[in-house]
């Protein structure tokens, strides 16, 4: 998955779990920034539903200046109440307002804005919306949910709730020592079945998404407008921190104590769920960015990269014969693709190698996106930054299967077959979309999905 489970001890705290971020150009000169938390929720999880967690704060992270670490930070702090002690029940009737007397289980959030150690309050106690339980419970959800979209002082929009995981994967057959579904109408690999299995078809997230103004993100607060200007391109990435230790009290309550520990971070997608060796990844959460020189060798000689000509036999001879470092991949990932590489477009931050969702802000939303982004010539979309609707693991197999190293070494020829990789789910029919802020579905009902058998 993009950030799923992708560390052995984040793995057992899914609700500081950032499983992904996406960053785009969106209309009036904004840019939305969404970040996800906790991993696969079932849609009927009760009597206790997902939420986010109060003794966590999140960030969203901005570097404007290329040195790995945060220039503007937006920061959520959320706060839960029972409103009702005698009763097990998430709600005792119909929830339909966010004040609504039934609702017994609720949260809401304060966002804080972090820029040159002055620290702002954007928003105060804003509501989260409920769960999406049943027709029963949270009847007219959308509306629900649209009224937990908030205004930030200054400028800007916020929402943090439920949604439909908008990230799709046939993690079935990718861990499957990388059995890729759509391969087997080649006859590369012996597979029952063409097409691909999104394994997150019907899960939920938590989400946190902004919209802010451009120039509220950039190096000298501007709204760049020429794509090779050196102040366009922000890097983005989101994090989780939890306090140094956890105190138990003998009536079973605790409380938190001691410095900010970050558990969980996350900027380009799959970085540290396929880059980074297992042995390493619980210490590359609890890093930021200006140390990923350390990973930096892990990039420049990808394990997926030896292991594709092995695991498909004469499929990927041109890719078996490259021994050099992959100035490629860390140019896309760590540093930002320079100018010149590709006709009209940079998005490089500079020397310093860091895991960022790197996005140029001079760049205009793409009238007719294109699922594969700058692989299908769309310079709109991934790799800068991200958008909902982006391939994300199509481009990337493709990229360390060889499609940009002749972006460093023109004389490199891909082999036939990068230019067929599939992940096979890009056209899941029951993925939930908007048009419009926060871009994310609504989440799936406990009650409409039915459970797993």
């Amino acid at each position: 998955m993009s950030s799923h489970r992708e560390a052995p001890g984040i793995l057992k705290d899914p609700t500081a779990d950032n499983t992904d971020v996406y960053a785009f150009v969106t209309p009036n000169n904004t840019v939305t920034i969404i970040t996800n938390y906790v991993p696969s929720e079932a849609p009927a999880g009760g009597p206790n539903f997902y939420e986010f967690d109060d003794t966590v704060t999140y960030q969203i992270n901005i570097d404007n200046n290329g040195n790995g670490r945060p220039d503007v930070t937006y920061e959520f702090r959320f706060e839960t109440t029972n409103t009702n002690p005698n009763t097990f029940l998430y709600n005792t009737g119909p929830i339909d307002r966010l004040d609504s007397p039934n609702w017994n289980h609720r949260q809401s959030y304060t966002v804080t804005r972090i820029s040159d150690g002055r620290r702002r309050t954007l928003a105060r106690r804003v509501p989260c919306p409920p769960c999406n339980i049943g027709p029963r419970s949270t009847p007219n959800y959308s509306d629900l949910a649209d009224a937990a979209i908030a205004n930030l002082d200054g400028g800007g929009r916020v929402f943090c709730g439920q949604r439909a995981d908008c990230f799709f994967a046939d993690l079935g057959s990718v861990f499957d020592l990388a059995t890729l579904r759509p391969f087997q109408s080649l006859h590369l690999i012996p597979t029952a079945n063409a097409n691909g299995v999104d394994s997150l078809a019907q899960a939920n997230v938590h989400t946190i998404a902004i919209e802010v103004p451009i120039d509220h993100l950039t190096r000298r607060g501007r709204v760049p407008t020429d794509p090779m200007d050196s102040k366009a391109t922000i890097g983005v990435w989101g994090a989780a921190y939890r306090q140094k230790a956890r105190v138990r009290g003998y009536d079973y309550g605790s409380r938190n104590v001691g410095p900010w520990n970050q558990v969980s971070r996350l900027g380009n997608p799959l970085f540290n769920e396929v880059i980074v060796p297992l042995a390493q990844k619980d210490r590359w959460n609890s890093v930021g960015p200006d140390r990923d020189s350390e990973f930096a060798g892990f990039v420049a000689q990808p394990e997926l990269a030896r292991l594709l000509p092995v695991l498909y036999p004469g499929v990927f001879p041109n890719l078996a014969a490259l021994t050099a470092d992959r100035a490629d991949l860390l140019a896309i990932l760590l540093t930002g693709i320079p100018q010149g590489l590709i006709p009209g477009f940079q998005n490089f931050t500079g020397p310093t190698q860091a895991d960022e969702l790197r996005l140029n802000v001079a760049i205009p939303p793409s009238s007719r996106p294109n699922r594969l982004g700058l692989l299908g010539g769309d310079l709109a979309g991934f790799p800068n930054g991200r958008r909902v609707t982006d391939d994300v693991v199509t481009i990337e197999l493709r990229a360390v299967a060889g499609a940009t190293y002749p972006l460093v070494d023109p004389n490199f020829t891909p082999d036939d077959a990068v230019s067929v990789i599939e992940d096979g789910t890009f056209n899941n029919p029951g993925r939930v979309l908007l048009d419009r802020f926060p871009y994310i579905g609504l989440p799936y009902s406990g009650y409409d999905v039915p459970a797993a058998s």
